[in-house]
């Protein structure tokens, strides 16, 4: 262990700066126009695992955008590790309300800051120290996979999973991706919520009308978008849309003041909904009004509008089903559209939540290597957000043990304005992913 300590230490500032050369690549997968700079996010991947030694290196494509696959053959009798990451990232939101320019990485207070720095190129830096420890040699074998389109649900993945099952067959699945308890806390993420979306158009009249000549009779189809959205939570804030699963006794506690403190809620701001915090975060849904299509306060008129949109998101418990869970929310919304108001559905999408259980000896081993690392035990936890391909692996592998790990915490922010990585829980994951990749080695000599 000490050994590798050093090493690690000692790789720590190669891999940081690799990771910011990485991060200064816009791989926004959501935006057409930056469909260039994922490709060119691949390539640098290939670059860097080609760079530590990797024998075989693939970009892949199965009509979406790039991944990468590099493998290493197993030693006699090892197991294949697969460590997933991935290189696409979130778009920034407004540039000007960064502290620090996006795509730039800034350490400010033990923390880098920038688009994709933590979720999840932070991951592909950690999969790249651990593989250096080892001098492009593992003691295991080893497949790096790293997708370029998690950020937009993995449309691709089932494709890419079918076509390159051999390549990516595995022992174990380590998937970089997800966050820890807090700061110096390691976690496993054994709950993922699914997620399910759609678009509403709600559509009153068959033209814009004057609100003073016909205000009164009229109805206008933005005031009917706000009384149906109102209806998918009750007065408490719990979600109102019958269908929908619940699953509670999640074991974690959660406080509710750290909850506050953590997502910033405002001085006199309830919190939603009832019963444990855990359950409300991690294995209960939640509904969130992403969007409205709407005329903006700038361009307002005293206009009666005629059709207005909303874009709905669903978090749904880790056993529901998605195809279930929209028809779900299209029920309700079709029963309680106000004034006979006509509803029609656009685009729509889903994925599916998993149970991940840690049990087994190679989960005991990386418990094991996380506990050494870190220097405490790491906490089994759930995570509100959906990382979808969870549940692709566990069904294309499912007798491979999957493990959820990651380098977010509390005070990473991804997705959001100044986005940032933890520099001490970085280099702990960094031990952590390499000591598990020698204790599975051991075990083979061990018989």
């Amino acid at each position: 262990m000490n050994d590798l300590r050093r090493t690690v230490s000692d790789l720590l500032p190669g891999v940081l700066a690799d990771l910011t050369d990485l991060v200064a690549i816009r791989s926004v997968s959501s935006l057409p126009a930056h469909h260039g700079d994922v490709s060119a996010s691949a390539d640098a991947v290939a670059g860097l695992l080609r760079g530590a030694g990797c024998p075989d290196v693939r970009i892949v494509a199965e009509g979406g955008q790039p991944a990468v696959i590099g493998r290493w053959p197993a030693p006699e009798g090892a197991p294949t590790v697969c460590l997933y990451a991935h290189h696409d990232v979130q778009p920034t939101g407004d540039p000007d309300a960064w502290t620090s320019p996006p795509f730039e990485v800034t350490e400010r207070g033990g923390r880098l800051h920038a688009r994709g720095v933590v979720d999840d190129k932070a991951g592909v830096a950690v999969h790249l120290a651990a593989l250096r420890a080892f001098g492009g040699t593992p003691p295991v074998g080893v497949t790096v996979f790293v997708e370029g389109e998690e950020e937009v649900g993995s449309p691709t993945l089932a494709a890419i999973l079918e076509r390159h099952r051999d390549l990516l067959a595995a022992d174990v699945y380590v998937i970089c991706d997800s966050a820890n308890w807090a700061v110096g806390t390691p976690a496993f993420t054994t709950t993922l919520r699914g997620l399910a979306d759609l678009v509403v158009e709600v559509s009153t009249l068959d033209h814009a009308l004057h609100s003073g000549q016909y205000g009164g009779v009229a109805p206008d189809a933005l005031t009917a978008l706000v009384r149906l959205l109102a209806t998918l939570h009750d007065d408490a804030g719990d979600v109102a849309v019958a269908g929908l699963v619940r699953d509670d006794g999640f074991p974690l506690e959660h406080d509710a003041d750290r909850l506050r403190a953590e997502a910033g809620v405002l001085d006199g701001v309830e919190l939603l909904g009832t019963g444990p915090l855990a359950d409300r975060l991690w294995t209960r849904p939640a509904i969130t009004v992403l969007a409205v299509d709407a005329p903006s306060v700038a361009q307002a008129s005293n206009t009666l509008t005629a059709t207005a949109r909303a874009k709905i998101s669903v978090r749904l418990a880790p056993g529901q089903n998605g195809p279930a869970a929209l028809t779900a929310l299209k029920d309700h919304l079709t029963a309680h559209a106000p004034w006979g108001a006509r509803l029609t559905f656009g685009a729509e999408h889903y994925g599916h939540g998993s149970q991940i259980p840690l049990e087994g000896p190679v989960a005991d081993a990386a418990v094991a290597a996380f506990t050494q690392a870190w220097g405490t035990d790491p906490v089994q936890m759930g995570q509100g957000g959906s990382i979808p391909m969870v549940a692709d692996f566990q069904r294309t592998f499912p007798d491979a043990t999957v493990l959820v790990t990651g380098v977010c915490d509390p005070d990473s922010r991804m997705h959001g304005i100044d986005e940032s990585l933890d520099l001490g829980d970085f280099g702990k994951a960094c031990l952590a992913e390499a000591l598990l990749l020698a204790e599975l080695g051991a075990a083979v000599g061990r018989g």
